[in-house]
């Protein structure tokens, strides 16, 4: 071996040795950093244990069922998000314990295929909104919300109605049964909540998903706790978040009426700051439920805490491959780091100054572990070629004649051992035991993952020449997909059918009286009830079943109180099993079928029955103190003839409640009506008092309606006379 070649070999060992040391001390500074919060967490832990909780009960969720239902709006964008919307909103209606909310989809006018898709779950779900955004996508995410923003303003004024609440969420969260009782429990005392997030754990080997996993549940189990108790600023994670009306307020008349900045990619973590400038009050709520069944659903496994575990939160799939994990991680760094550092730049408050460090470390951070985890590879190679082959080369030790470097190693291992540890803690506390041990080897996959995020960002302001200017690089979401077939309307179903002739259709459909298709038809006897009933529910892929609601049994009719009944409508006709079935002339949503099956706490599912049916047993089993004595005298001639089919049939076809009558009239939107329905009390006031009260209609309308309704009933009290 020439001198030249060992001289080099000299230097470079040199030169490792110097980079170790700058390398350690670095990463010393850095655990110190990590350790603080450590420390924090921990201390405040044990004072809140000693000090506060040997004194006051710990909140459950009893206390969130005392405040009435404030009005809610759920804010999803939506780019691509094909059969992710539909998943949502059913999963919502059918496990969240609230009525009282409504959700806006933003979508864009160059993506049609969306647009359908929300489309289809409008038509099942009335609390569901189509937001079309001025602009083609994509854009920003903020400018979608913008878009969503001005069209719950003009809900707002429509329903008359504000909402309490405007929450942030994407398509495919998994959202908690408590979590909008929890903002509606700490409106409007506080101005922007954030709730934990908890990504779906992936198979073991899926360390690119896992290591989601492992950084929300340190960060928000620990990290943010502790940023929210030494400065009150907490960032939005940009879904579970909820900004107040005042918060939503204020944003709108900084930006002149726009909320959210458009050329920002993380706007959800600017407001965060925006909103502690104005003095208002953030909140990150780490909430248990002690009720396992109001949690969300989970395998129990070994080493989880119920107290972690049941937390109200928001789930969702996290990118599972490298290619969609780093273009996220790029948007996020993109938009804090650079769009945060250029925007927002510093505070002068020290402890805010320190975690907003600790936001744009990153940068640096994972650069710096990357250059670690190389130097960690090209030693344990000189390693190995030396434990090889001992007698052709032996490279000497970086640590020889270094104490500094030897001690910094030692307290860096220490940190090392302590970052471990406190990952492992956080993950195993709410995904078990498995899940943390998993932890450790996925650190060092989170090390190159976000450094080559880390690259991919720098890139991207280089190129653009200016961080504001880089577009919204949305992640792909995964959400088991709704299959939606096209419908065909009623009145050619009929007319395939052979129930009508196309000239049949034709009258009906130019009837100079605006009604219903299939209440039309029933009126000229071109059909009767239980045909339209099958129809209808064919068309809506819904049961139905022939309905006599004069021989319902008492024993069946106190199964639903009377309040339930004649809000929604419905009445019970049969149980199956633990499983009450409910009946309905129009499709139940399902927010009102998780309503009523939660008041009764037992399940419930609804079925079409022919037209008439359930108005004249909601009638005749829940008589309104407002009840006329011609229609008792009707109910009566019809129950002693009960046997009857034709005469039930003919009067049957006269029945209209007056809420369908006025959205078949156009004077109440369906939208609007089924919210003004959500605080209608029918113990204390009619419906037509209630909307009038509401500012939906006014007296002129309601006479309107209330005329054409007794017109009506008077023809229903004739049919009956002619038998009395």
């Amino acid at each position: 071996m020439s001198l030249a070649f060992i001289d080099f070999l000299t230097y470079v060992l040199f030169g490792l040795k110097i980079l170790a040391i700058v390398l350690a001390t670095l990463m010393f500074v850095l655990g110190l950093d990590d350790l603080f919060i450590d420390l924090c967490y921990w201390g405040r832990k044990l004072i809140r244990r000693f000090r506060i909780y040997d004194k006051h009960e710990k909140a459950d969720e009893k206390r969130l069922f005392e405040v009435p239902e404030k009005p809610l709006a759920i804010m999803v964008p939506a780019w691509n998000e094909v059969g992710v919307v539909g998943e949502m909103a059913r999963l919502a209606a059918s496990t969240i314990d609230y009525e009282n909310y409504q959700i806006f989809v933003g979508t864009y006018p160059n993506d049609p295929q969306t647009q359908a898709d929300v489309d289809a779950v409008c038509l099942h779900y009335p609390n569901v909104h189509k937001v079309v955004c001025a602009r083609p996508g994509p854009t920003s995410k903020a400018d979608c919300l913008n878009n969503i923003i001005d069209a719950i303003l003009r809900f707002q004024q429509d329903a008359r109605i504000e909402f309490a609440g405007f929450i942030l969420h994407d398509a495919e969260d998994v959202i908690s049964p408590m979590e909008l009782r929890l903002y509606n429990y700490l409106l409007p005392n506080k101005d922007m909540i954030q709730i934990p997030v908890y990504p779906y754990a992936p198979e073991w080997k899926g360390f690119t998903a896992g290591h989601y996993v492992d950084e929300f549940a340190e960060n928000h189990g620990k990290d943010v706790i502790v940023r929210e108790a030494l400065t009150g600023q907490v960032p939005s994670a940009g879904v579970g978040t909820c900004f107040s009306r005042r918060a939503i307020s204020a944003l709108l008349e900084d930006g002149d009426g726009i909320a959210f900045d458009v050329q920002s990619l993380t706007e959800d973590y600017d407001i965060g700051f925006r909103l502690k400038q104005k003095g208002m009050k953030c909140i990150f709520a780490r909430y248990s439920i002690t009720d396992p069944s109001l949690a969300l659903k989970q395998e129990w496994r070994l080493g989880m805490s119920r107290e972690f575990a049941q937390v109200i939160c928001v789930r969702e799939h996290f990118p599972r491959d490298w290619q969609h994990a780093i273009r996220q991680k790029s948007r996020w760094i993109v938009g804090i780091v650079f769009q945060g550092t250029s925007n927002l730049g510093w505070s002068r408050k020290g402890a805010l100054n320190y975690f907003l460090w600790r936001d744009r470390r990153g940068l640096f951070a994972y650069l710096l572990s990357f250059l670690v985890n190389l130097l960690l590879l090209v030693l344990l190679a000189m390693w190995l070629v030396t434990a090889i082959a001992p007698e052709s080369w032996r490279f000497m030790s970086i640590l020889s004649d270094s104490h500094l470097l030897t001690v910094l190693l030692w307290l860096n291992g220490l940190l090392l051992f302590n970052r471990l540890f406190q990952r492992f803690w956080f993950v195993t506390r709410y995904y078990g035991i498995f899940e943390g041990l998993l932890s450790a080897p996925r650190m060092m996959w989170s090390n190159f993952v976000n450094f080559f995020a880390n690259l991919r960002a720098l890139r991207q302001v280089m190129e653009m020449g200016d961080s504001r200017r880089v577009a919204w690089d949305k992640t792909t979401h995964e959400f088991p997909a709704l299959a939606s077939p096209a419908r065909t309307p009623l009145g050619q179903r009929l007319v395939d059918k052979g129930l009508i002739s196309e000239t049949q259709l034709e009258q009906a459909i130019t009837s100079p009286v605006r009604r219903r298709l299939g209440r039309e038809l029933l009126l000229r006897g071109w059909l009767n009830s239980e045909q339209l009933a099958e129809a209808l529910a064919e068309q809506l892929d819904l049961p139905w079943a022939p309905l006599n609601p004069f021989k319902l049994a008492p024993a069946l009719i106190a199964k639903l109180p009377r309040k339930l009944a004649t809000h929604y409508g419905v009445l019970p006709v049969d149980e199956d099993g633990d499983t009450l079935v409910l009946a309905s002339e129009s499709p139940v949503s399902q927010v009102s079928l998780g309503v009523i099956s939660r008041q009764l706490k037992r399940p419930v599912r609804a079925r079409l029955a022919p037209q008439g049916r359930v108005t004249l047993g909601l009638r005749y089993h829940y008589p309104s103190p407002w009840q006329k004595p011609e229609t008792r005298e009707m109910l009566a001639v019809l129950e002693r003839h009960q046997d009857d089919a034709e005469l039930l049939e003919r009067v049957a076809t006269h029945q209209v409640m007056l809420g369908a009558l006025l959205q078949v009239r156009g004077m109440v939107p369906v939208t609007l009506f089924n919210q003004a329905l959500i605080d209608f009390d029918p113990e204390h006031q009619s419906l037509g008092e209630h909307l009038i009260a509401r500012g939906i209609i006014t007296e002129e309308i309601l006479q309107q309606a209330l005329a054409e309704q007794a017109s009506e009933q008077q023809a229903a009290y004739d049919l009956t006379r002619e038998v009395a």
